[in-house]
């Protein structure tokens, strides 16, 4: 829509009308759009299956220019994009999948100003090509959907979230560049002010819900050994045929594959989802899932973000998270038809040693940003850049660590992405502000150290499930049982009391 006069809330209703052919806003929707439509930076927090999508879709509609819409996985930008393509409207993906072909002809829409939706990961994003494009276009809004990766990937292993930041700030002036609308369904204050921080995002307007769901009943089912886990994972699957799909999901590719074999053994109807499989048995397990020919998924959590099936009856959690606010999410995808739904915790105290390995090789130290600073002073003389690939064979740290650090580089304006690669601007760095990146990262360790006893706390405790999620998310819960969860259900002083 072209003009000077910003869109009113009464060309969103209408929008949401005609275009969408929804009568009335959900909760929290109207806030975003309102927020969205005055220019305003937004975080919105609403729980999985709320309608997240409306939020950027309706003011696209309205605003004049592009919508750009970063995304974290291929499978949900295909979702959303069919979804526009299905109502008419103009978008583009530039993804991994697509063919030479297939991707100039996009590329050849949004320099026209053909697309009014471009989806990208945030490693296509900070490309310095899609960079160089997207500044002569007018975009018109930024999109960072499923936000809580920004503070849960950039420091491991998607870095590419760390330069986010700096891609939007080429867009526009700094003074007058798009607002910036994050979404997430989970946001607990430290993760909230990650974001914030992360994306460069100004006195933000924050939209939040909440995040209790009366449809889903949460459980824990406690476990001494391996065995008996299984055991009590072929019972729930037994007892559960017939009533819906489901979603189990376990910390390891080995765990997947094992019980993927046992269970397919016992004669159940299931799938397997990892990120070691190649794409296309991935894709046959994903239809399979949501044509409904399966009982269950068993999947690492590379399944089921961007999941539009609304019927998942039931997710367990086979293996203990690394924190609730993954727990949660994952949880969530259960029940978005908002008919009863179970989330089911197995909860066997030798899972924290998984957890803590996780940890222990998440972020680089000291050693590992030394390393990397020195190559780059050894490799790039005289102000040369150095190909990252080169880089890369030079030191002995995981690739995903030497991203990490370089983005970190590039933050504190010690190192530049060129087109080339990387290349030296600072004199030298001092071996304190080494020690001060390491310390950061030791801090962050600490925190998620944090978060897995607070998972720890929600598996012993005989408190309401629901009242110890809202706690954790900042929220105060109205009740002091929901009547829902096993906790409710069976109250320890009754399973005390009973003969």
């Amino acid at each position: 829509m072209t003009g000077t006069r910003k869109p009113t809330m009464a060309a969103a209703r209408r929008v949401l009308t005609r275009v969408f052919g929804l009568d009335a806003f959900r909760p929290g929707q109207q806030e975003i759009i309102a927020a969205v439509l005055a220019g305003r930076d937004t975080l919105g927090i609403m729980p999985t299956g709320a309608g997240k999508s409306l939020c950027y879709q309706i003011p696209a509609l309205l605003l004049h220019g592009t919508t750009l819409v970063i995304s974290p996985l291929i499978s949900l930008m295909k979702d959303q994009t069919d979804k526009l393509v299905e109502l008419g409207l103009a978008a583009s993906a530039l993804n991994s999948t697509l063919t030479v072909s297939e991707e100039s002809d996009h590329l050849e829409r949004i320099a026209d100003e053909r697309a009014e939706f471009v989806l990208v990961t945030p490693e296509r994003l900070v490309t310095t090509e899609l960079r160089e494009m997207l500044a002569t276009l007018t975009v018109d809004l930024i999109v960072v959907d499923e936000a809580h990766c920004v503070s849960q990937w950039g420091h491991d292993f998607r870095p590419a979230y760390l330069e986010i930041k700096e891609a939007i700030q080429s867009l526009g002036s700094r003074r007058r560049r798009p607002p910036v609308l994050a979404l997430t369904a989970t946001a607990p204050e430290q993760t909230l002010a990650s974001i914030v921080g992360e994306l460069g995002m100004r006195r933000p307007e924050i939209v939040n819900t909440g995040v209790y769901r009366p449809n889903l009943h949460y459980e824990v089912v406690r476990t001494v050994n391996e065995p008996q886990k299984r055991e009590r994972l072929a019972q729930l699957l037994a007892d559960s045929s017939g009533t819906g799909i489901g979603i189990v999901y376990a910390s390891t590719v080995k765990q997947v594959d094992l019980l993927e074999a046992l269970l397919s053994g016992l004669g159940f109807r299931v799938a397997k989802y990892h990120g070691r499989m190649p794409a296309r048995q991935r894709k046959e397990a994903q239809e399979r899932f949501m044509a409904g020919d399966v009982q269950a998924m068993i999947a690492t959590n590379a399944f089921g973000m961007g999941i539009d099936k609304p019927d998942i009856r039931f997710v367990v959690h086979y293996n203990m998270p690394g924190s609730l606010e993954a727990y949660y999410q994952e949880s969530g995808r259960a029940g978005r038809d908002n008919e009863p739904a179970r989330c089911i915790l197995f909860y066997q105290l030798e899972d924290r040693r998984t957890q803590l390995y996780f940890l222990g090789g998440r972020y680089p130290d000291a050693a590992d940003v030394r390393a990397v600073y020195d190559a780059l002073q050894r490799l790039g003389a005289a102000g040369q850049a150095v190909p990252v690939a080169e880089l890369r064979r030079a030191v002995d740290v995981a690739a995903t660590k030497v991203r990490v650090v370089l983005s970190l580089l590039n933050q504190l304006e010690v190192t530049k992405s060129t087109r080339p690669g990387i290349r030296l601007v600072a004199a030298g760095m001092s071996g304190g502000k080494i020690d001060a990146m390491a310390a950061a990262y030791q801090a962050r360790q600490t925190t998620d150290r944090e978060k897995l006893e607070a998972v720890m706390r929600f598996g012993q405790s005989a408190a309401c499930r629901w009242v110890q999620l809202l706690e954790y998310f900042g929220e105060t819960a109205e009740w002091e049982r929901c009547n829902s969860c096993d906790n409710c259900r069976n109250p320890l002083d009754e399973q005390i009391a009973a003969p």
